[in-house]
């Protein structure tokens, strides 16, 4: 069996397939030319992340494909269900980088809340002629514990949001399309673990008017999560954060309710035009904002690597019985 990783793979997943006498290429191919590159290599696993899209036309062209594999969460960038009817095993790894994502939600949140966003980018040009200033400019600062935080989605990054909130001392609210309860498990340090049953609404309004920082941790939509009539039920000076999908948010609207003072801070890892976020969005002091980077971390890249070549070696011994 040969694997093309075009969007890379780490090095314990590489790992793992050598071990299992899989061959694996990283070659980095353009998507005008992957389909040129499976052919003429006999190709038979296609991994990628969020850069190759995977289509239907590239199915249809290449006949000797056999696996398909996202490395993260989502695959809006490749279509499943066609893929699925050529009977081509599509495989993901929905939980490996929920706690890098997770931990990201909470840095902005954190770097909103303090300001920091803004003093890392003025400290160097006016620290020196300004600090006074900016210390009392950036002194209406607020802490998290004890706030409520409003989680919209309950997936396995959505859980991990839950866990970390509960951990720094906050209320917690989910909002999901119906009501579901989960138990959720917080592990410590010393062995000791502590469950939380925790149940969602799908009662938006309410949701709204409750939360006072708000992480969006959904798959992709067809239409806006967070338009004008929700921030309208919003309480003032309530923090946004999305790590989710761009266009879950509306961002022109988003940047409307930064300026009228209803949003106090919003924090954006997507865009709707990625990768070109639109120029008010880069400018915009009260946004904190990072590169569609939730799941790049070290430790997530390499249980994603694992996983995926844990999941290739098994359907490869099942091929063969």
């Amino acid at each position: 069996m040969k694997v093309l990783a075009n969007d890379g793979i780490s090095k314990a997943g590489e790992n793992t397939l050598k071990e299992a006498g899989i061959e694996i290429l990283d070659n980095r191919v353009a998507q005008d030319h992957v389909i040129n590159f499976i052919n003429d290599n006999n190709v038979d696993v296609l991994l990628v992340r969020s850069a190759t899209k995977v289509r239907q036309d590239l199915m249809d062209a290449c006949p000797g494909l056999k696996i398909i594999g996202r490395g993260g969460i989502g695959m809006d960038n490749i279509d499943v269900e066609y893929a699925k009817s050529k009977g081509i095993k599509v495989i993901n790894t929905p939980t490996a980088s929920s706690k890098s994502v997770a931990e990201l939600v909470f840095g902005h949140f954190i770097s909103l809340a303090r300001f920091l966003h803004e003093s890392n980018r003025l400290m160097p040009l006016e620290g020196e002629t300004h600090f006074n200033a900016m210390k009392k400019s950036f002194s209406n600062a607020y802490e998290l514990s004890g706030k409520t935080l409003g989680v919209i989605g309950f997936g396995s990054i959505g859980q991990e949001v839950v866990k970390i909130g509960i951990a720094l001392g906050m209320k917690v609210t989910v909002l999901t399309r119906s009501p579901k309860t989960e138990v959720l498990t917080l592990n410590f340090f010393d062995g000791q673990s502590v469950n939380f049953e925790i149940t969602s609404t799908n009662d938006m309004d309410a949701f709204l008017k409750e939360a006072d920082f708000i992480s969006i941790n959904t798959p992709k939509t067809n239409e806006y999560i967070i338009d004008t009539p929700q921030f309208e039920k919003m309480k003032d000076g309530v923090y946004i954060v999305n790590t989710a999908r761009g266009g879950v948010i509306n961002e022109v609207t988003l940047i409307d309710y930064i300026e009228s003072g209803k949003v106090a801070g919003a924090a954006l890892d997507v865009f709707e035009n990625e990768p070109n976020p639109e120029l008010p969005l880069l400018m915009n002091p009260a946004l904190s904002l990072s590169p569609h980077v939730g799941g790049n971390t070290v430790d997530a890249q390499e249980k994603i690597g694992i996983e995926l070549a844990e999941q290739i070696i098994k359907l490869q011994k099942e091929t063969i019985r």
